[in-house]
């Protein structure tokens, strides 16, 4: 078990390392340079290319690839941005808090609201308390996030004023944005668990814990529920990882200064440190949330645990 996770901690390195190469890349070939984002179209271009010098754009791609690498690895430092001339890491490190907070919210959320509606539609499959919530989750699975979150800033902020519309200064700053990321992965929980209940639902096991007389709730909660809990927990996983890369919709509607907005903000300048490092940041926490889905795997399968045993042995 243990020579699993290390194995998979090491996957960090080559992610990482294909994720840095992918974004010079793409920022290599893409048009325009930091110096004429930072000096505006007018400025000669002596000068643009004197600031490039000065920022090591001009280097070769591989050249500032390799630059970079050795700086992470043997420095620990992710540069100096382009824009602020300021540290990367302590320029993001704090977004990106915002943001993992506002993940983390999002992802309880979704899980709270779809997967007891979705176990609930299981259980009453082609009764009202099913169709209902199916209905509602294909209609708030086709709404995009930008058009809820529009939504709640007008009844909540504006005709209701209840909270507040931008900024993150209180705990209700949160209550928004986490709802506008939360509600449409709530709907793909509910869809997911239904799916996966009623497979579990239709197994031996749970008909022949019936045929032995055990309550209803003892077959829903502890064997039905039980085999199904794997696949959705590996749905909760990726909820998680991709929120903490969506969550620049909200990020951006509601003011909220996040690692999403920040990379978004300074495509359009260049910034490739911070781009780089914001990035890296991202994937690495996705790649430890995947992580931890497959050892909460190995402790609840008992097919993996057996497995597991063998390998010891």
């Amino acid at each position: 078990m243990y020579r699993y996770i290390i194995k998979r901690i090491l996957f960090l390195i080559p992610t990482v390392l294909g994720v840095v190469f992918i974004i010079y890349f793409v920022m290599n070939i893409t048009p325009g340079d930091p110096a004429r984002a930072m000096l505006g179209s007018s400025a000669p271009q002596a000068d643009i290319d004197k600031l490039n010098h000065e920022l090591g754009y001009d280097l070769p791609f591989l050249q500032k690839y390799f630059n970079y690498i050795y700086n992470m690895v043997v420095k620990q430092d992710f540069g100096i941005s382009y824009f602020t001339k300021q540290s990367v890491f302590a320029e993001i490190w704090p977004r990106y808090i915002v943001t993992i907070n506002l993940a983390l919210m999002g992802v309880v959320l979704s899980s709270v609201i779809g997967i007891p509606l979705g176990i609930y539609a299981a259980v009453k499959q082609y009764s009202l308390w099913d169709t209902v919530p199916s209905i509602f989750a294909f209609l708030i699975a086709a709404v995009p996030s930008f058009v809820l979150g529009m939504i709640l800033l007008f009844v909540f902020s504006l005709k209701l004023n209840l909270l507040p519309s931008y900024g993150i200064t209180s705990f209700s700053n949160y209550i928004m944005p986490a709802l506008t990321i939360s509600i449409p992965p709530a709907a793909m929980n509910l869809r997911f668990t239904k799916s996966s209940m009623l497979e579990s639902i239709r197994q031996d096991f749970v008909r022949t814990a019936r045929a032995k007389g055990a309550p209803e709730k003892i077959v829903i909660w502890k064997h039905a529920l039980k085999n199904a809990m794997l696949p959705i927990i590996t749905n909760i996983g990726l909820n998680l990882g991709m929120l903490i890369a969506g969550a620049v919709v909200a990020e951006k509607l509601f003011s909220i200064p996040g690692i999403g907005s920040l990379i978004v903000d300074r495509i359009t300048y260049k910034d490739e440190p911070v781009i780089i490092a914001g990035t890296i940041l991202i994937a690495v926490c996705f790649t430890i949330v995947m992580l931890m889905v497959d050892v909460i795997y190995a402790y609840i399968d008992p097919r993996i645990k057996a497995k597991y045993a063998r390998m010891k042995g």
